[in-house]
């Protein structure tokens, strides 16, 4: 009876010695589970992480996002022709395609070159690609791509003017042509160079030029041209038009 016993208890002593081997195994692989979870997790926040890093100064297409020279306002989105401490502020939207633009550029340009001339007003120039999106091709995004290539060269208020002087009719993506836009250039003295043509070859500007579409389509306005005054609009309204003399008017009020 002393043998069985003494049999039983080394039985069970083995018996708990394999128990807790399996117990420690299962500890083992638990924390190994626990270890991988928390790595993936780690590496997965510091996945997104990057993600948003990198993604903050993209154009939303993966691309990068280069101001042209000089370029001012919100996220540097605005480019500004005429003297900087002008009293009165003109605000314009515009897309190089777009037809209306065309009409307001006719009508004005004179009147606002020569305001700017004077002093009187500064005009900043938001960039917009709504034709490109309404009937496909590229010309409106290669042009604010080529007229910011202007403005690094210090000749974006003449070349804008060019731009709008030649504007193809609204169905012809002419402007899609890098080729037209380098060709137009030689209106511009001295804007014609190797940096210019690099620079509307690479689409250089083509990250800041969605990015200033993106700021457009977030800001309330509907359409091109979309024109304000210290602010306020002042364009678009067929009971009052913006003419020549109006806008005189209304840059003498702004400054009383």
């Amino acid at each position: 009876m002393s043998q069985r016993n003494g049999d039983g208890r080394d039985s069970a002593r083995a018996r708990m010695r394999a128990q807790r081997r399996q117990d420690e195994a299962r500890d083992r692989r638990r924390r190994q589970l626990m270890m991988a979870v928390l790595v993936v997790a780690v590496l997965g926040l510091a996945a997104g992480i990057g993600a948003l890093v990198a993604g903050g100064d993209g154009d939303g297409n993966g691309g990068p996002v280069t101001a042209p020279s000089a370029a001012t306002g919100k996220d540097d989105l605005v480019i500004r022709t005429g003297r900087a401490d002008a009293p009165a502020t003109l605000t314009v939207y515009e897309d190089f395609r777009c037809p209306a633009c065309k009409q307001f550029e006719d009508n004005l340009r004179g009147t606002v070159r020569d305001l700017e001339g004077k002093g009187r007003v500064k005009t900043d120039y938001h960039l917009v690609t709504i034709i490109d999106g309404n009937l496909g091709g590229s010309g409106s995004l290669n042009a604010a791509n080529a007229a910011a290539c202007a403005q690094d060269a210090g000749k974006f208020g003449a070349y804008h003017d060019v731009l709008f002087a030649n504007q193809p009719q609204e169905t012809d993506d002419a402007y899609g042509k890098k080729d037209r836009l380098i060709e137009l250039a030689r209106q511009v003295k001295g804007l014609d160079t190797p940096a210019f043509r690099r620079c509307v070859q690479k689409g250089t500007h083509d990250g800041w030029v969605r990015k200033s579409g993106r700021a457009f389509a977030g800001s309330g306005f509907t359409g091109t041209p979309t024109v304000l005054l210290d602010g306020k609009k002042v364009y678009g309204d067929p009971k009052n038009p913006l003419t020549p003399d109006r806008l005189r008017k209304l840059v003498d009020e702004a400054q009383r």
